[in-house]
């Protein structure tokens, strides 16, 4: 069983945050959810979503799932006393969806404004799994230091960036994909039918180039 701990930014890409957190509730192989949104991350997701997640009380899981779950726990980012700011909290694994490159920089300077910088920094400091999912573009010099300094550290940075190999027909597929392949690095189990196991199409196209090539060979053909 796993706990996993969520924390949600200021960035755009609010929708991530919200399906990661259905996914992750659904998911038998989780048994806890602790999630922490800063200031501005409240207030993105208002505009992107249309949800008031301001607090702590059970309102703010049911505006996110649409329902309670006793998996979730709520803590306000100015608690930094709470459960997950201490390296004693068993949490296995920490996502930052989306991630502002505010909060990015914060943590790559062991600088702790709030739970949200602080909560990453446990996880790096008892050297576990910190996934980053940032949404910026384009990306100064700044941005892909922090980056780079994030990533010798241990922590995997996931760009929230969709990709088009599964022929996606909707910003829902791109959106679901995503989630699916950061599910993956969390270590979470899923049922999904986009995950690519290869291109059988090119591989007879490139045979029958190889055929080809060697007929033309044989005729004297360079």
């Amino acid at each position: 069983m796993k706990s996993i701990t969520v924390g949600i930014t200021g960035a755009s890409g609010s929708v991530y945050a919200q399906r990661l957190l259905t996914r992750l509730n659904e998911c038998p192989e989780v048994s806890r959810i602790d999630l922490v949104i800063s200031q501005a991350g409240v207030r993105v997701v208002g505009e992107e979503l249309g949800l008031n997640v301001a607090g702590t009380d059970r309102r703010v899981v049911c505006e996110f799932l649409g329902q309670d779950s006793g998996k979730m726990i709520v803590h306000s980012a100015n608690d930094i006393g709470a459960s997950i700011a201490s390296g004693s909290n068993l949490s296995d694994a920490m996502v930052i969806v989306p991630c502002s490159m505010s909060t990015l920089g914060a943590i790559a300077n062991g600088v702790s404004r709030d739970l949200v910088h602080r909560a990453a920094d446990v996880i790096l400091k008892e050297n576990r799994l910190l996934a980053l999912v940032p949404r910026e573009t384009p990306l100064n010099v700044i941005h892909l230091e922090n980056m780079l300094k994030l990533a010798r550290l241990g922590a995997r940075v996931i760009p929230a960036m969709p990709s088009f190999y599964h022929h996606p027909q909707t910003i829902d597929d791109l959106i679901e994909h995503f989630i699916h392949r950061l599910l993956d690095h969390l270590g979470v189990s899923h049922e999904q039918l986009t995950r690519w196991e290869g291109s059988k199409k090119s591989g007879r196209q490139g045979d029958g180039e190889t055929r080809r090539q060697g007929d033309r060979e044989k005729e004297g053909h360079p």
